[in-house]
């Protein structure tokens, strides 16, 4: 029987009409124009310096109306920010977060037996399974948050709010070109010259990076040292895995200098991303 869990911590927001699938793949990092039922694309909007204010799961019905799949503590804010988008588009936008809900399906490898109002395999990681909207308290749960948080951490798919910071991070620091968030071939959006411009020029110094700690991994917003020099901060974890966000040149030379990364008191071994 596949896993379901319905995730308490999103929100919705319903972008429709028929200027809908032009005016987010406008504004968004990913190719929205594209999309179509069955499908989703994990996506950002950004402030015009390149720093990540929502990111979300992108879903297509198909008939004119797209959902957004959003942390439900900024749901209401990126309904304000869109609308402050709108201008002349024949759209409407509304915050859905009360009416429907997201619901992970992490160890299906394909598609579930369920009613959905949509449902596709997870954007950013065959990892993470499957993934869909729907009327709340319709999908009952078979498994806990805490399941899904595990195999978020250690798929090492990074989270917004614990392992970056809203309108702090560039999309390549939350590791979005990692996991197909980003779309380098489609038209200009609110941020993309500069999100080009980290990818062409090499300008990535830090990343979201999974580790591994020997007898259990510290607590979220410990400082990471590696000899006198902080590195970076951690994320989230479970067990001994967790993700942290560190600069990547001092990684490297602490390594180069057989320093050995410490946070909480406890050593951390690092998979550097490419």
């Amino acid at each position: 029987m596949t896993t379901a869990i319905p995730l308490a911590d999103r929100g919705v927001i319903e972008v429709s009409g028929e200027d809908a699938a032009k005016f987010l793949h406008n504004l968004v990092t990913n190719d929205v124009a594209g999309l179509t039922p069955g499908d989703a694309r994990f996506a950002a909007l950004l402030t015009p310096q390149g720093k990540i204010l929502f990111d979300f799961v992108v879903f297509a019905l198909g008939d004119g109306r797209f959902l957004l799949d959003c942390p439900l503590s900024l749901a209401g804010d990126l309904e304000k920010r869109l609308n402050l988008y709108k201008l002349r588009a024949k759209i409407a936008i509304a915050n859905r977060s009360d009416s429907l809900e997201a619901v992970a399906f992490p160890d299906a490898t394909e598609a579930p037996a369920v009613e959905m109002l949509a449902l596709a395999p997870e954007p950013r990681s065959a990892a993470l399974g499957w993934r869909g909207i729907a009327e709340s308290g319709r999908i009952a749960a078979s498994g806990a948050p805490e399941d899904y948080e595990a195999r978020r951490i250690r798929a090492g798919v990074p989270k917004g709010g614990v392992d970056f910071a809203y309108s702090d991070a560039f999309p390549h620091e939350a590791d979005m070109d990692l996991y197909a968030g980003l779309d380098f071939k489609k038209g200009c959006y609110v941020g993309q010259e500069v999100v080009s411009r980290m990818k062409h020029r090499n300008l990535v110094r830090k990343r979201v990076t999974p580790y591994r700690a020997a007898g259990g991994a510290p607590a979220p917003g410990e400082p990471i040292r590696a000899g006198e020099i902080e590195i970076g901060i951690t994320g989230s974890a479970v067990g001994e895995e967790g993700l942290a966000l560190i600069r990547l040149d001092r990684l490297a030379d602490a390594r180069e200098k057989g320093d050995a990364p410490m946070a909480g008191g406890v050593a951390l071994d690092f998979v550097e991303r490419s």
